[in-house]
This record gives structure tokens, C-alpha cells and sequence, in this order.
């Protein structure tokens, strides 16, 4: 059964765009995207292409779908970052806000985007789900990881594992993960407390990694 993710668009010469093209285009261009561009590119109009862009949508589930015939989905590592866009010209777009970048150890301007990546037993990895982190939605990244830890169990995926960064070694997450039947191996804060056994508890001087089996 067809959905509108399967639609071609044709523009009024008859070129045909799609989205395995505007991923080429996004891939090779080393400079500039922008419609226009693109409408030169394929000598179309750049009207056709944001017209593409407007009427479709792609969210997660579809990326897991792409890439699912490429995984084994049992006893990989599933793995949770995000990155920064850098926009510190651009205050007119959707999604921009300020949030912490590692690159510079600051918060930037920018559009930031939160990935579960994930590496099966073979070695074949591949992001299987993302969010674009919206202001206007009133929700941590550490929200966003959750609803896309869960979904992508939902979608079939069981991973032996899940890893990050310290930003998502919070309690209510590392639950979740227990709770799931994963183990975990997450970088931890300098002055957070943790209890290896029931009753007990250590605080660390450095980061380092906690993990279960």
C-alpha cells in the first residue's frame, strides 16, 4: 500500500523529484542548499522543490523502516546523542533556541538534533531514530530520549545495551533502561552519588562510566 512517502512529485517540465535526489543533493553539495539551488540543479522550478518540501514528512519510524533490513535487532548496542547545528545569524527559522554544545563548551544558537544510533553484533550501525528538539514543545532531551527509546522497542528493536553521554545518566532514565531488561553504560557527573550496593553509595571525584550487565 502506497502513502504519501512513496509519491514522486513532477514538476511542470516533467522532471521528477524525490527524495533519494534531494539526499544526493544535501550530499554533494559542498556549499550552498537552498531550493533554488537545487532548481538549478535539476533545471526545474524552485517552487517545485519547496513544494516537495512542504508536502512531505518524514519522521523516525521511517528512518527505522529504511534501515531495519540492514540490522540484526537483537544484542546490539544502542547508543543516544545529539549534536548542534551552529545558527547564530539565523533568528527567522523554525527550531532554532540555544542549547549546550560540546564542540564549544557553550550554549550557541542553533537547531539541535537528538539521534539513537544504533550497532548490531555484526558491526552494521546505523541511526534508527531522531528528534528535532522544538521550544516550543517544553521538553528536555532527556524526554525526547525516552519517547525514542521507547518507540524504537516498540518498532521491534531489542538491544542488549544502551550508552551516552553524562547529560542522560539521570536516575529516572537509567530506571526506564533497567525496567526494559537492558543493561546500560553511561558517562556519570563528577559529584553525582552512586549506590553499587542496595544501602550504599560512593561519589566520584571524575567522570567515568557505570555500567550493568
Amino acid at each position: 500500500m502506497k502513502t504519501h512517502r512513496d509519491k514522486k512529485y513532477k514538476s511542470s517540465n516533467n522532471s521528477t523529484l524525490h527524495k533519494s535526489m534531494y539526499t544526493g543533493f544535501l550530499l554533494s553539495e559542498p556549499k550552498y542548499v537552498s531550493c533554488r539551488r537545487l532548481g538549478d540543479i535539476m533545471n526545474i522550478s524552485h517552487d517545485s522543490v519547496n513544494r516537495f518540501l512542504n508536502r512531505e514528512s518524514y519522521d523516525g519510524e521511517d528512518l527505522f523502516n529504511e534501515v531495519k533490513p540492514l540490522l540484526n535487532l537483537n544484542g546490539g548496542t544502542l547508543s543516544v546523542d545529539d549534536s548542534v547545528l551552529d545558527k547564530p545569524y539565523a533568528n527567522y527559522i523554525a527550531f532554532i533556541g540555544y542549547f549546550w554544545s560540546g564542540k564549544h563548551h557553550a550554549s550557541v544558537q542553533g537547531i539541535n538534533l537528538v539521534t539513537l544510533y544504533y550497532t548490531d553484533t555484526q558491526g552494521n550501525h546505523y541511526p534508527v531514530n531522531f528528534r528535532v528538539a522544538d521550544k516550543s514543545e517544553n521538553k528536555t532531551k532527556n524526554d525526547y530520549f525516552l519517547e525514542m527509546l521507547e518507540a524504537v522497542l516498540a518498532w521491534g528493536l531489542k538491544p542488549a545495551r544502551v550508552t551516552g553521554d553524562s547529560w542522560y545518566s539521570c536516575v529516572k532514565n537509567l530506571k526506564v533502561i533497567k525496567n526494559n531488561g537492558l543493561g546500560f553504560m553511561f558517562a556519570i557527573k563528577s559529584n553525582r552519588t552512586v549506590s553499587i550496593k542496595k544501602g550504599s553509595g560512593s561519589k566520584f571525584k571524575s567522570s567515568m562510566s557505570l555500567k550493568t550487565a
